[in-house]
């Protein structure tokens, strides 16, 4: 069981009762330390089903069911599938290699979840089609940089991203979001705009290729500009259905128009992703 997983199991077994939960139930590859009970399994997928029982307030997990799978544990695989499917909600760290096609599955599957992912999967055109439909949002507690638990043999190439604290090697992940359809306060809390669009026309560049005008930071957006606007995709983690319409993103958008498929250009320059969006309140 990978280390993150393992911190998800403790934290849902911990406030079980208080969370009202009826199974917590996780799966651990065959390719990673299954080691949550002290129990050394090695080279065997399993999975783990906790019903809430306690020992003076403390989970006890001899009372759990950890039973091997067949397989190797991979979340495409029939076992994990029928697992999935006595779920409600979806805690993990899925691999991103393969978060575009782990989103899919939930979704087939009409499961809530709450996953971690990296921010630019929020350009992946399968992701970003989720969030234009209100299917899919950002998390509360975004960005920045995030430390995990790693073993002492795990490889990292850039010294900057590794530190030791009581003996535990921790990697660090910037720009890392949770991704849910879960929801919540923060969806719902307007973005405070105080800047203006008129007589400031020129800290807002319409692009070369296609009819909105830039914004290089969500705090610049206009508070009286009706058009189509292309935000940073960072606005999807303060984005409020109910403030804003969400058209598109550039590539897709240009693409559509001109059949050809690049970022959006200011004097012939692309910049970064951009989503088109437009006040809904104007």
């Amino acid at each position: 069981m990978t280390q993150e997983l393992a911190i998800f199991f403790h934290y849902f077994s911990h406030y079980y009762k208080e969370l009202g939960l009826k199974k917590l139930i996780t799966t651990c590859y065959k390719d990673t330390n299954p080691d949550l009970f002290s129990q050394h399994i090695e080279e065997k997928a399993v999975y783990i089903e906790y019903d809430g029982e306690y020992i003076d307030n403390i989970p006890d997990y001899t009372k759990s069911h950890v039973k091997f799978l067949k397989g190797d544990g991979d979340f495409r695989s029939k076992e994990s599938i029928e697992l999935l499917k006595q779920a409600d909600i979806v805690v993990t760290n899925p691999p991103f290699s393969l978060f575009r096609e782990y989103v899919a599955q939930l979704i087939e599957y009409d499961k809530k979840f709450l996953i971690i992912g990296n921010q630019n999967n929020f350009t992946y055109k399968e992701i970003f089609k989720l969030v234009k439909e209100n299917k899919l949002w950002a998390g509360i507690h975004n960005g920045g940089t995030k430390w995990f638990k790693v073993p002492d043999h795990y490889e990292i190439t850039t010294e900057t991203r590794i530190k030791t604290e009581n003996g535990q090697k921790y990697f660090s992940m910037g720009s890392v979001f949770w991704f849910t359809n879960l929801d919540n306060k923060k969806r719902h809390e307007d973005i405070i705009l105080f800047k203006t669009y008129y007589g400031n026309e020129r800290e807002y560049p319409t692009y070369d290729n296609y009819n909105a005008i830039n914004v290089n930071k969500v705090a610049d957006i206009p508070v009286d500009f009706k058009g189509l606007m292309g935000v940073p995709i960072t606005f999807i983690d303060k984005y409020n259905p109910e403030q804003f319409e969400i058209l598109g993103i550039d590539r897709v958008l240009v693409e559509e128009e001109t059949g050809k498929i690049t970022r959006f250009k200011i004097d012939g320059q692309e910049i970064y992703a951009r989503v088109i969006i437009k006040n809904k309140r104007i």
